[in-house]
């Protein structure tokens, strides 16, 4: 039996589809898995980092959580890309919005991701890495939006190392440079994605308003972003 060399992801070769869906939690995953394949099969479930593989419209589709945070996503996403022959990536995750226009439950397709990360460090890129989304996915995602009336915003995200940033005027600096939303992962799978050559799109739906106190609950965020998921598959099935 040939056994990948993964710390974290217990599947065998062939058990992932080459394209995955990728929310930060697991139980998203569970739940896209449960509501959307036919024939749902689990190939990971060590630490909780639920992977699932199974049949969309008559095509392989697999979705597995990827955690909080760039290095928790950058470790998912390289074993995804490197060990399983995995060519495209779609995070499905919450993020807060910024720009005074998004409102609870609007869709941010992000086209780039700026990030206060030490991630790209390791690239020893010599200049500022701006990493971006696939144009051919991103496109798609935005035509699956329109199709189905979700109220959509494209255009750049910040992926925040911190939950937390203890600089209080951070999230009015973000904004104020056009930033639409903030998240903790985007730019990770972004840099990822092309280190490997691999092609990669985040697709982020408004769970709070960081000036509005406006937000959802945390069982909102785990099961009701229904058009966030089924933009994403119908990218995914259009992109096999």
């Amino acid at each position: 039996m040939t056994i990948v060399p993964s710390e974290c992801n217990e599947a065998l070769p062939g058990e992932i589809a080459k394209v995955v869906l990728m929310p930060g939690d697991p139980l998203r995953a569970k739940f896209v898995a449960e509501n959307y394949f036919e024939s749902p099969h689990l190939f990971n479930q060590l630490r909780n980092m639920y992977g699932y593989t199974g049949i969309y419209k008559g095509k392989q589709i697999s979705v597995m959580g990827s955690g909080m945070g760039i290095p928790s996503l950058g470790l998912y996403a390289s074993d995804l890309y490197e060990y399983y022959g995995v060519e495209y990536i779609i995070r499905i995750g919450s993020a807060g919005g910024l720009a005074d226009d998004i409102r609870l439950r609007d869709i941010v397709i992000a086209m780039s991701a700026s990030t206060n990360s030490a991630y790209a460090s390791q690239y020893d890129f010599p200049g500022i890495l701006a990493p971006t989304a696939d144009f051919d996915l991103l496109r798609k995602a935005v035509k699956n939006g329109e199709a189905i009336g979700a109220h959509l915003h494209v255009g750049p995200v910040f992926s925040s190392d911190v939950f937390k940033n203890a600089r209080k005027d951070a999230n009015e600096r973000y904004r104020d440079m056009g930033m639409l939303a903030v998240e903790m992962e985007t730019a990770g799978l972004y840099m990822t994605a092309a280190y490997y050559h691999k092609k990669a799109l985040s697709i982020l739906t408004i769970s709070d308003h960081v000036f509005r106190q406006e937000g959802l609950s945390a069982i909102e965020r785990q099961e009701s972003f229904r058009e966030m998921m089924e933009i994403a598959l119908e990218t995914a099935y259009q992109s096999i």
